[in-house]
């Protein structure tokens, strides 16, 4: 039935990682319900509309590092991405 990808293991530990994000926030939800605020993004935000946006700003972020800088471990990205992570989820 899924024959049709090559599941390695860094592509079964980052869609496992997706979809445990995805389940922890909906039962971060269940017992603490976020409410919609304004931070410094241009719109108003809940906690899992900051969750996606940190997913596609980290989504980009590592295509744009295996682009611009393949000889480099992707694994450093991971300095560069966790600030803006935080600051999102933060004040975002």
């Amino acid at each position: 039935m899924l024959k049709w990808m090559l599941w390695t293991t860094p592509s079964i530990i980052g869609i496992s990682g997706i979809i445990g994000l995805i389940i922890g926030i909906n039962i971060l939800d269940v017992f603490r319900p976020g409410y919609a605020r304004k931070g410094f993004l241009p719109i108003e935000t809940t906690r899992g509309d900051r969750v996606f946006i940190c997913l596609i700003i980290s989504i980009l972020i590592w295509l744009l590092w295996l682009r611009f800088l393949p000889d480099v471990s992707l694994l450093w990205s991971f300095t560069f991405l966790a600030p803006i992570i935080y600051i999102l989820m933060k004040w975002g």
